[in-house]
């Protein structure tokens, strides 16, 4: 059995979050605490917050996940960017805190050709100057990208000497996202191909560290540096590469988040259950 959730919207209350991932019969869920899409946000209500958790706990799905906006950018090089940028990653783990939610995902950001090394010192600077006044209960899920130019993370070395720097290392963990690695470069479609880059994960950043996986299925091929996100099995990853990741351990054991699309072949429903047919 694998525990498999989708991201639901938040729309009209928080509550409802969690009214959506039980009609759609997830066992986990990923939301936005916020409008991802601007800058302004409202604090949290003490209310607010205690209605979330005590819906939550009365669902029986967990662990909830949160993810950031998509706005902030932790390797800019632009001030203002990326002073607005540290300030929403630390609000991010304030605000998880708050809701009891023990996870936030966070990609690494674009460097915009300032170099990845520069660009991977402002991530550092950031998560370390966020992570020194969150919530201890909060872990921070660093997410791996799909290799687009000026990305930070792609690569399970780049993300290792990320985490090699962090000051709060038991508050450090990864998000594995299938669709980025794919397009990234790493073999996701055969028996040792799954070996291999799964051996590298291993060996690079070690399984344990990995908390999430989102689970994606790509419309890019393989290293095409593509981030687009398929319906489980209708991508160049296909059926037969989710029906054999569904059968290693490592995917089995950790939560699954699909970030797929809602459109006319198949809904959010559909995609949960695709992933519990595959993984039968």
């Amino acid at each position: 059995m694998v525990k498999v959730g989708v991201h639901v919207s938040i729309a009209g209350s928080l509550v409802n979050a969690v009214t959506r991932a039980r009609e759609l019969s997830c066992d986990t869920f990923q939301i936005f605490s916020r409008n991802p899409r601007g800058w302004g946000f409202k604090d949290l209500l003490p209310t607010e917050a205690e209605n979330f958790r005590k819906v939550l706990a009365a669902s029986g799905i967990g662990p909830v996940f949160d993810h950031m906006p998509y706005l902030p950018n932790l390797a800019t090089p632009r001030g203002d960017m990326y002073e607005k940028s540290c300030a929403a990653l630390s609000a991010e783990l304030m605000r998880c805190g708050q809701l009891s939610i023990p996870y936030l995902v966070t990609h690494l950001g674009h460097h915009l050709g300032d170099g990845i090394e520069r660009g991977r010192d402002r991530v550092i600077n950031a998560v370390n100057q966020a992570l020194a006044s969150a919530p201890r209960g909060v872990m921070l899920l660093l997410e791996n990208t799909a290799g687009e130019k000026n990305g930070v993370g792609s690569t399970f070395e780049d993300i290792r000497a990320v985490i090699d720097r962090v000051e709060y290392p038991s508050q450090v963990g990864v998000c594995f996202d299938t669709c980025h690695a794919f397009s990234a470069g790493y073999e996701l479609r055969t028996p040792e191909g799954i070996a291999e880059t799964l051996g590298r994960l291993d060996e690079v950043i070690g399984l344990s560290l990995v908390r999430l996986i989102h689970l994606n299925d790509s419309r890019g091929d393989r290293g095409s540096g593509l981030d687009r996100h398929e319906h489980i099995g209708l991508g160049a990853i296909g059926e037969q590469g989710f029906s054999l990741l569904l059968h290693e351990d490592f995917f089995r054991q950790r939560p699954l988040i699909c970030e797929t699309p809602v459109d006319s072949r198949r809904d959010d429903r559909g995609n949960i259950a695709k992933v519990r047919e595959l993984a039968a």
